[in-house]
């Protein structure tokens, strides 16, 4: 089963709120999910994000491969940067 870290669509028509969770691949986007590790508000000036890094940290670790969106939404909140550290610090 191929995990991907995704956002999931919530909020009305013209207000999107996501919620960024671990899903099966194959499972439509607002669909099915394992879990939820965050909250993305792009309404809100500036954009909220709310993560729980542990949780980001340990799908990461375990295989799975985050979307174009949330890899940027992680890069800006430095999960990418601290996953990266932890890996070179798992080689030496």
């Amino acid at each position: 089963m191929a995990v991907k870290l995704r956002l999931k669509r919530m909020g009305a028509k013209q207000k999107p709120f996501y919620r960024i969770v671990a899903a099966d691949s194959r499972s439509p986007r607002d669909g099915r999910f394992i879990e939820t590790v965050g909250t993305y508000n792009p309404i809100a000036k500036p954009a909220e994000i709310k993560i729980n890094k542990e949780v980001a940290l340990k799908w990461l670790n375990n295989g799975a491969q985050p979307t174009d969106t949330v890899k940027a939404i992680f890069k800006n909140e430095g999960i990418m940067k601290e996953f990266a550290d932890s890996k070179v610090k798992k080689g030496n």
